[in-house]
């Protein structure tokens, strides 16, 4: 190879590497939108949406029947009858899975069959619902004591029970051994040890924010995001100690956030129509990086993790039964106030990324 040539060749190699870092740049760079959406149409109240990142699928508890989704293509796979309530959580190795209902019991359905195993009975008022990956074991929260029931995904078999101390809502596990939970009612976070089932500690946020309804959690530097309803705050903790940080202002009506450890971005979803997100730039440096305008009463999230994509859920009630103009302004979104829109209509499934 003549040298004009190679160096010719060493310039044009050079100039794409460049192109395709300065590409890559702009992608990670670009402001979140809404990808996709797929409507469905049914009848019943929502709460939560739970992304599967490991079976790729999404479930969306409605009305009498768990609509379950593709999480890659979004579109819908089938539904499991008689499983319902507010929300999932998936055992990827007995490949089961758990539907919390505040009657007649949690849902255990088998979710290659999408088949219905059987209900196991829970004192309390079931609501959010979460699988824990140290202990493998899943975690039942409900709104009047025990605060929280485990279960053991293999037979559906009770673990324990645990009195919290308080209302909970979402929970995040560091993966090491303790669970973060908010508690609405207290305006605080409690703090479990999974492997003992006690609870070792409770976090004030000390008036800076109340009503959590969502969380997040940054494992690796250990730092909480509670997504507040009163003021509209996410209040950002440290994991190890409750000290406050910072915060940040949010949307009106959160229900549900998390945290991406692939783009250092904690979310929260919110009723109003507006997904707020939070860019963590070191462990004490946090802005809001985006307010993204999704749909009146997408309140809940989770987090598709292989391809940083958030998605979240709401319902359109047909026009002959057209809520009333609270509920259609999103009025459903504030504390306490859970199912959303109950009548027959549009559930919306949404995807935001970049």
């Amino acid at each position: 190879m003549k040298l004009t040539h190679y160096l010719s060749c060493l310039v044009f190699v050079a100039g794409i590497g460049l192109l395709a870092g300065h590409a890559s740049a702009q992608t990670s760079d670009s402001p979140y939108k809404v990808l996709d959406m797929t409507q469905v149409m049914g009848t019943g109240g929502i709460d939560y949406v739970y992304a599967d990142n490991d079976g790729r699928r999404v479930y969306v508890p409605r009305g009498t029947q768990t609509y379950v989704f593709d999480l890659d293509t979004h579109k819908l796979i089938g539904a499991i009858t008689n499983i319902s309530g507010h929300g999932v959580a998936i055992d990827s190795e007995s490949h089961h899975g758990f539907s919390s209902s505040r009657s007649g019991g949690i849902g255990m359905f088998d979710t290659e069959s999408m088949q219905k195993i059987k209900s196991i009975e829970v004192q309390g008022r079931p609501d959010g619902i979460l699988f824990e990956p140290l202990t493998k074991r899943v975690y039942v929260f409900s709104h009047e004591a025990p605060n929280a029931t485990v279960i053991d995904p293999k037979d559906g078999s009770i673990v324990g029970t645990i009195d919290l101390g308080g209302s909970p809502e979402q929970a995040q596990s560091d993966g090491q051994g303790k669970l973060y939970i908010d508690l609405e009612d207290k305006d605080s976070i409690a703090v479990l040890d999974v492997k003992t089932l006690k609870l070792i500690a409770t976090y004030s946020l000390a008036g800076k924010g109340g009503g959590p309804g969502g969380l997040g959690l940054d494992a690796k530097n250990h730092i909480l995001f509670a997504m507040c309803h009163d003021p509209a705050t996410c209040v950002i903790l440290s994991a190890d100690d409750g000290k406050i940080l910072d915060t940040l202002p949010i949307g009106n009506g959160t229900d549900g956030g998390g945290f991406n450890p692939n783009t250092m971005e904690a979310f929260s979803s919110q009723g109003d129509g507006t997904l707020t997100i939070i860019k963590e730039n070191s462990p004490t440096s946090f802005e809001v990086e985006q307010t993204v305008q999704t749909k009146a009463g997408c309140k809940t999230s989770s987090l598709d993790s292989k391809n940083n994509r958030i998605v979240l859920i709401c319902t359109e009630r047909m026009p002959a039964t057209a809520a009333a103009p609270d509920a259609a302004a999103g009025g459903d979104q504030g504390r306490g106030r859970r199912g959303g829109r109950n009548g027959p209509g549009m559930l919306d499934l949404i995807i935001v990324g970049r």
